[in-house]
C-alpha cells in the first residue's frame, strides 16, 4: 500500500449508512476499509461493489467493544500504511423505556457506540499526528440533540460522542486533526422502513420526507477531506429540519 493514497476505517460499514459512506469515501479517492463484526458477507458485497467501480476497497472483521481485539486489528492495518480518516459509524438500537430497561440494554449500546468510539479513536491519534492530517468523525442521532423516547440508552451514547469530538478537537487541532459528529434524523432504511410509516414520518419531519444514505455520507466525505480542514469539533444535524 503507497502512502500517497489516503485510508479511511469506516466502522459498521456493512448497513444502510456505513456503505453509503463507504462508497462516497472511495469516490473522493479513499481506499476504504470496511469493518463489520456480524455483517461481514455485507461488507464484502460493499467492497466488491467499490471494487467494480474503480475504487480500493477491503474488510476488516472485528468486534469494536472488545479493546484488545480492536488493539490488534489496527496495529495490522496500521502495517499495511496510515490510516488518515476515521468514521464510527457502528452502533445498535436496543430500546425500551428506562424503567423496564435492563442492564444488558443499557451496556450493549453503550458499549458499541462510546467504548467503540476510544477503543477505534484512541490508537490512531498518535499515526495521524506524526501525518499531520486526521480526519475523525463520528456518526451519532437527532436521538443525541434531541431526545427520545425508549432511547435513553442510545440518546446517552450518541450525546457522549458530542462531548468527545467537541474535546479531542481542541486537544489535536494543532497537529492537523479534527475531529467531528454527523447526528443523521430519520433515513431511510430498513430500520426506518421497520419504525415509521409515510404519515409519521410526515408528522416528524419538516422536510416530509425521510432523508436518504446518501445525504448522510456526502457530508462526511466533506469531513473526511481537505477543504474541511477548519471545521472542527461540531455536531452537524442532517435531519430535514427536526433541530
Amino acid at each position: 500500500m503507497t502512502t500517497n493514497v489516503r485510508r479511511a476505517l469506516v466502522s459498521g460499514g456493512s448497513g444502510d449508512i456505513g456503505g453509503a459512506i463507504c462508497a462516497q469515501l472511495a469516490q473522493d479517492g479513499y481506499a476504504v476499509i470496511v469493518h463489520a463484526n456480524r455483517g461481514v458477507e455485507r461488507a464484502e458485497n460493499v467492497a466488491q461493489a467499490i471494487r467494480e467501480q474503480g475504487g480500493a476497497a477491503s474488510v476488516s472483521v472485528f468486534d469494536v467493544t472488545d479493546a484488545t481485539a480492536t488493539r490488534a486489528a489496527l496495529e495490522a492495518l496500521l502495517q499495511e500504511g496510515p490510516i488518515d480518516a476515521l468514521v464510527h459509524n457502528a452502533g445498535i438500537h436496543d430500546d425500551a423505556p428506562l424503567a423496564g430497561m435492563s442492564d444488558v440494554q443499557w451496556h450493549r449500546v453503550i458499549d458499541v457506540s462510546l467504548h467503540g468510539f476510544f477503543h477505534l479513536t484512541q490508537p490512531l491519534l498518535l499515526p495521524m499526528s506524526r501525518r499531520r492530517f486526521g480526519r475523525v468523525v463520528a456518526i451519532s442521532s437527532v436521538a443525541g440533540v434531541l431526545g427520545n423516547r425508549g432511547q435513553v440508552n442510545y440518546a446517552a451514547a450518541k450525546s457522549a460522542l458530542h462531548g468527545a469530538v467537541k474535546s479531542l478537537a481542541r486537544e489535536m487541532a494543532s497537529r492537523g486533526i479534527t475531529a467531528n459528529a454527523v447526528a443523521p434524523g430519520v433515513i431511510a432504511g430498513q430500520m426506518t422502513q421497520d419504525s415509521f410509516n409515510a404519515e409519521q414520518i410526515k408528522a416528524m419531519v419538516p422536510a416530509g420526507r425521510a432523508g436518504t444514505p446518501q445525504d448522510v455520507a456526502a457530508l462526511v466525505g466533506f469531513l473526511c477531506s481537505p477543504a474541511a480542514g477548519y471545521v472542527n469539533g461540531q455536531v452537524i444535524g442532517v435531519n430535514g429540519g427536526m433541530g
